[in-house]
């Protein structure tokens, strides 16, 4: 195994030491703001220290805790893309803070489980989801500071809330006096495969190396500043709650480059994107899979953009179709396409490269710390080894779950005293040492890049009077990869009301998580034992569309 040397060294603490070699060279551009490196480094100093004002930061040591506990603070960041996003992730951990993300898609019921589950102490949030957390407030009593960033909806400031610039602007620019540790925590929500979501911890520093893509050889700060070399401009278009997107960010600036976020931050706009990128001279763009290459794609039928300076195009958090590789190489025959395949337990894991007309999907070729263990878990397949097993990560790993021992012991298992991260996707090593990849052992539904888990959809469903049981699955889909699915029992005597269905659904769960089609059937098929039968269900999504 590859022996690199001990992450030691935080986001914060490099970024800091990037900026001092260029203090004039731009860091940040959202719309009309463009924040130079000092810039950045000014406000997020001013965020740190308003959180510290507070009385937040932290209170335990790292070394002294267990890998799911956690002895700080945590920051709720509720907001769309935008500028403050990526101050508030790098100010918290200016003020020993462990930054969050929040889907901002959540209703009431699904924002209160995990600022709840966080025991989140602060939040910044936009206007426009005031009235959600409001609806909660008075259930979060840990919940001492929120910043408001304001938007066009004209919501009011919410009670007891500050203005984020105002926050700012009172602050001073002093380095913050907690210091800065590569000990403090990155939490990343994810979904995953439990129906609700989970807070995955991270070290920043181990973090900083195999989530933000820095230098792993480095050791020094010396040489993380030697890895930045600049000249970087990145567009990641996805939500900024999503890990890829941020990821990507950070990234750029352990490159020395400069963040580049789109105009219209809330939804997918191909105008908004290819006219960024032409702009800005965007060399390095960031999609999630095929639900958003698609419409990216249309926009440039008939379009003129100069797109001569567009170098790479990755796809991060779902692969992107073969065939719409091939569309994109059509129109930037110059440029890099890239498959990312990794997740927020195991960070980066493979890659796969088409150029020039040669794309595929599914075979990554095998890279240092990836590994294929038995289904047992109890030793490691070699290349050429029939055996179905499970992809797994070794190295510098997350540290667990968030409050969460048993869920840790089982996604991070020691197999012949090495430690390894087992996210779930199931996977085979050939003998020419390619990654082929089979898709996640489970009932997780990827939809347009986000996590949808079957049985919350269910339960969301049957919370209609008129049905009678429910299975989901998903079937591919050209526009999402894969799109939800509904196989439904009514009781005896009610008609098929899909309207209804979906209206007393949405009450429950996010609109993104909705079911795009409903299958009627006579009966569900369940094991003796009463547990659905996914397989009967997924053939019948995909034999209903036929």
């Amino acid at each position: 195994m590859t022996a690199y040397p001990p992450a030691t060294i935080g986001m914060a603490e490099i970024h800091e030491a990037i900026a001092a070699t260029r203090p004039d060279a731009e860091c940040l551009v959202f719309r009309d703001k463009r924040f130079t490196w000092s810039q950045v480094t000014d406000r997020t100093r001013r965020f740190a220290n308003h959180l510290a004002s507070a009385g937040l930061g932290c209170s335990t040591e790292r070394p002294v805790l267990q890998n799911w506990e956690t002895g700080q603070d945590h920051l709720a960041i509720y907001l769309h893309n935008g500028n403050e996003y990526l101050e508030c992730m790098l100010g918290a951990w200016k003020a020993r803070v462990a930054p969050f993300n929040v889907n901002y898609r959540y209703v009431a019921e699904e924002l209160l489980y995990l600022l709840t589950d966080s025991n989140a102490s602060a939040i910044v949030i936009h206007s426009r989801f005031t009235p959600v957390l409001s609806a909660i407030r008075d259930r979060l009593p840990n919940l001492r500071v929120v910043l408001q960033v304001p938007d066009d909806s004209g919501e009011p400031l919410l009670a007891g809330a500050t203005w984020y610039e105002d926050a700012l602007a009172a602050a001073g620019t002093e380095k913050p006096a907690a210091g800065f540790s590569g000990d403090d925590l990155y939490i990343l929500y994810t979904g995953g495969t439990t129906g609700m979501p989970k807070g995955v911890l991270w070290r920043n520093a181990d973090a900083v190396v195999e989530c933000f893509g820095g230098d792993k050889n480095a050791a020094s700060i010396e040489e993380f500043v030697a890895a930045a070399p600049g000249g970087l401009r990145s567009l990641p278009c996805p939500p900024f709650m999503h890990g890829a997107a941020h990821w990507i960010a950070m990234r750029t600036w352990l490159s020395g480059g400069t963040v580049v976020v789109q105009s219209v931050p809330d939804r997918l706009d191909a105008a908004d994107i290819w006219g960024t990128v032409e702009r800005e001279k965007v060399n390095f763009l960031l999609i999630v899979g095929d639900a958003f290459a698609r419409p990216l794609l249309d926009g440039l039928t008939g379009g003129s953009w100069d797109l001569s300076g567009l170098l790479s195009v990755l796809s991060g958090g779902a692969p992107l179709s073969a065939h719409l590789k091939e569309e994109f190489l059509g129109h930037i025959p110059h440029a890099v396409l890239v498959d990312g395949l990794g997740s927020s337990e195991a960070g980066g894991q493979l890659s796969q490269v088409a150029t020039g007309g040669s794309a595929s999907t599914g075979t990554f070729p095998w890279s240092p710390q990836n590994h294929i263990l038995s289904e047992d878990l109890t030793r490691e397949l070699q290349a050429g080894h029939e055996e179905l097993g499970w992809l797994a990560k070794s190295g510098r790993l997350a540290l667990g779950y968030l409050n969460d021992e048993a869920k840790t012991k089982r996604t991070y298992p020691v197999v012949n005293g090495v430690r390894f991260v087992v996210p779930g996707d199931r996977a085979r090593l050939t003998a020419d040492n390619m990654i082929e990849m089979h898709g996640r052992d489970s009932v997780t539904i990827n939809s347009g890049g986000e996590k949808i888990f079957a049985e919350e959809v269910e339960a969301a469903v049957k919370a209609h009077p008129d049905v009678y049981d429910c299975v989901v699955a998903g079937r591919p889909s050209d526009r999402w990869g894969n799109e939800v699915v509904a196989v439904v029992r009514l009781k005896d005597g009610r008609g098929p009301d899909e309207t209804s269905l979906l209206e007393e659904a949405a009450r429950h769960i996010a609109r993104y998580k909705l079911p795009k089609v409903f299958v009627f059937v006579p009966e569900i098929v369940r094991s003796p034992s009463g547990k659905a039968d996914y397989r009967w269900a997924k053939q019948t999504a995909v034999d209903a569309a036929s």
